[in-house]
């Protein structure tokens, strides 16, 4: 069960407040001012804090100015209560660091959306948390940012993005570099004719969008969900400068730039001078080597077979025919859509 703390000094809005939470299966704490409304977080380490403005011995701005002091209460959802209906007004509780902010009228379904989408916005920063520990993504990790500004995936929303969502577009002009938290995205490039090729794929760990930045110029390819994927945001005038004040951050970015250099290159090669049956097992062993999972029992590629000839390069008709012959000389099997390698280091050292 869900802990909110509600700061209110009105009693029969308070109660009010605090009924339609219960209701809701939450669990409610109650503070009649800011004072006892700060004690009581730091004792009690609630979810999520809904917390009025206009308040005696101490204001809303002061809870939140007060708990931002302290580690453990720092990150919490906070949410501000308001009769104050001015953009001013909104706009300074925002930059307090409240992460959403309720006008006074306000009805049961406003307030238990608003609660909702503050505790489902926390869960995704508990889990990019928990993937940076447990990954060590030398970008992600606090402990390597200690010039610049950092990075800290805890502190940063992750945005949902749905299966064939665009995440930007050809020709747009850049405003964000992404970090994917979750699933997979491609990046690719579209003739006149409507044909794509893809020129990457990507998955947790992996930075995208920061080539056009570097460049200063617009996105040449396109980004698209793979699968259901989550991703962070870090703005492009902040990655600049996290660029241009950390020469560590700088340098492996530099990497990341020699990297996908060298396998544009490998690509092109594969492209000009292969076989068919060469480029597609290439293909199956790019996508495999990317998206490993050393849980599987068995080499496992899950994806689309319209996917891997934008990759290779192929009409899928042809992907398709040599994927059969690669199932007849049981090199691969293909079962329920996915594509099992069964003999990967025969496919490696297959004869052009």
């Amino acid at each position: 069960m869900k802990k909110i703390l509600l700061i209110e000094d009105h009693d029969e809005l308070r109660d009010n407040v605090a009924e339609i939470l219960g209701l809701s299966n939450y669990q409610v704490l109650k503070a009649e001012n800011g004072e006892k409304g700060v004690e009581m977080a730091l004792k009690e380490l609630p979810d999520l804090i809904i917390c009025d403005i206009m308040m005696p011995v101490l204001d809303g701005f002061g809870v939140v100015h007060s708990l931002q002091q302290h580690p453990e209460t720092s990150a919490i959802p906070f949410i501000f209560l308001s009769a104050m209906t001015d953009k001013e007004d909104l706009r300074k509780g925002m930059r307090a660091g409240a992460d959403d902010y309720l006008t006074k009228p306000f009805d049961g379904i406003d307030l238990l959306k608003a609660v909702e989408a503050c505790l489902k916005k926390k869960e995704h920063r508990l889990r990019a948390l928990t993937r940076q520990r447990e990954g060590g993504n030398p970008f992600t990790n606090p402990a390597n940012l200690s010039e610049g500004l950092p990075l800290d995936l805890a502190n940063r929303d992750v945005h949902d993005y749905k299966k064939k969502q665009m995440i930007y577009a050809e020709g747009q002009r850049p405003t964000h570099m992404y970090c994917i938290v979750k699933g997979k995205v491609k990046a690719y490039k579209a003739h006149l004719d409507g044909k794509e090729f893809i020129t990457g794929i990507f998955g947790p760990g992996d930075f995208v969008g920061y080539t056009a930045l570097l460049e200063d110029t617009n996105y040449q390819d396109s980004l698209q969900v793979l699968e259901d994927a989550e991703l962070i945001q870090i703005p492009r005038q902040e990655f600049l400068q996290l660029i241009s004040n950390n020469t560590g951050i700088a340098r492996q970015f530099i990497k990341l730039l020699a990297r996908n250099v060298a396998d544009t290159e490998e690509n092109l090669l594969n492209l000009a001078y292969n076989s068919l049956r060469k480029k597609v097992a290439n293909g199956l062993l790019q996508v495999l080597d990317k998206f490993r999972n050393g849980q599987d029992p068995a080499p496992t590629i899950g994806i689309s077979r319209e996917n891997l000839a934008h990759i290779i390069g192929s009409a899928t008709e042809s992907l398709t025919r040599t994927l059969s012959e690669f199932k007849h000389e049981k090199l691969i099997d293909i079962r329920e859509g996915k594509i099992y390698l069964l003999n990967e280091s025969k496919l490696r050292n297959l004869a052009n």
